[in-house]
């Protein structure tokens, strides 16, 4: 089951609660039952550089190819 963030609105606190993708947020804390709200949380992936492209996982060509120089 995914993890999801919560604030809870009294005292800021952040919790990370378990529930399926197909469950409602929840609105109050299960165990305090204090009033509590979902956050987006940032991924725990980042792509930094150039970029992920066909090329980057390829040899580099060289200019002695195939083509045949008369």
């Amino acid at each position: 089951m995914p993890t999801y963030l919560y604030k809870n609105l009294e005292t800021g606190e952040i919790y990370e609660l378990q529930q399926s993708m197909r469950d409602d947020p929840h609105t109050t804390h299960p165990d305090t039952g204090a009033p509590i709200k979902r956050v987006l949380a940032r991924p725990g992936i980042a792509f930094k550089g150039s970029g992920f492209y066909v090329n980057d996982s390829r040899p580099a060509k060289s200019d002695s190819g195939s083509k045949g120089s008369e």
